[in-house]
Order: structure tokens, then sequence, then C-alpha cells
């Protein structure tokens, strides 16, 4: 059976609130449809607005859309995301059964980003977003990810930590 883009949504939702959760991290969800994010993250000391989205696995990469497509009168209509709407993207690739955190740093206006999974075939690394180094489950580099800051917030396994895991270089606005 084929998934329905509102399944895939609906999917990718659950996956990547479930994630979170087992992070310690809050998840909470609007009260009312028509924000540009689906879910709002709690790390204790900010909120951070997340927009969730299906990713796919192509040619060893994981591709995350970066815009939302409605069906218009003019046809299918295409809008990218802004600071001013979300602070991330959350992506959870069903081929793999991970879930990515991207910062609105790497996402904005873009249509796309591809996280290289598997080795290129010509083993180049340069320019290339890790997938691993994008994980919802990279703790330590969350609020590095998010903020765009390049800090560290140090190395525990979210296993070893005690409490919400706010991770350091966030900042209430």
């Amino acid at each position: 059976m084929e998934l329905t883009t509102d399944q895939k949504g609906g999917i990718a939702e659950l996956a990547i609130a479930w994630e979170a959760t087992l992070l310690g991290i809050g998840v909470y969800r609007p009260m009312t449809e028509g924000s540009r994010y689906d879910l709002i993250f709690d790390l204790g000391s900010e909120l951070l607005r997340v927009q969730c989205k299906w990713a796919r696995l192509r040619r060893g990469a994981v591709v995350v859309p970066c815009q939302s497509c409605r069906r218009t009168r003019h046809g299918l209509t295409a809008r990218s995301y802004t600071a001013e709407e979300i602070d991330a993207i959350a992506a959870y690739c069903h081929e793999l059964k991970k879930c990515y955190l991207l910062p609105i740093s790497m996402v904005a206006l873009k249509r796309e980003v591809s996280l290289r999974a598997l080795p290129a075939k010509n083993n180049q690394r340069k320019g290339l977003n890790s997938a691993v180094e994008y994980e919802l489950g990279a703790i330590a580099q969350l609020g590095e990810r998010v903020s765009g800051r390049h800090e560290v917030a140090g190395s525990s396994p979210a296993s070893s930590t005690h409490g919400n895991p706010a991770p350091a270089g966030f900042s209430v606005r």
C-alpha cells in the first residue's frame, strides 16, 4: 500500500515526537492549525518551533524537503521557510528509521538539503553534510546545530543525563 502525503507527514511527526520524548525533550503541538511549525520542543531554556518533514533515502543521502507545497488554482505552489516562521526542520527517514534536526540557517529559502548517510562513491567528504552529525539523538550538538553557533555543549550520551537535556548554547529569546 502506498502512503499518502498526509500519512507520511503524520508518521514523521509521530516519529520525531517519539524520538525527542525519549531524549527527555518536552514536545508540544500548537492548538490550532495554520502556523508554519508542527511541534514545539522545550529545551528548558528555550522553545524551538519545529517543522516536521518526511525525508527519503536517495543514492546514499537523506534528502530533506525544505518547502511546503500547496495546490492552488494556479497549480502547485512551493514556499520556503524563514527564521521568522520556524527555528528548525526535523526530518524522519523511514528507510533508516532515524530522525534529524536541521537549523533554520541550513534550510532557509532552500528547496531541499541532502545529508550524506553512506560514503560518496568518489570518497568526497569536503562540502558534504554528514547525516550522523544531524541526528536528533546528538544532544551534545543540538544547541549548536539549531542556533548555528559553533559551541560545544558536551558529549554525554542522552542516557547519562537527568531531567531536561537543555544543551549549552541556547538562550531565552
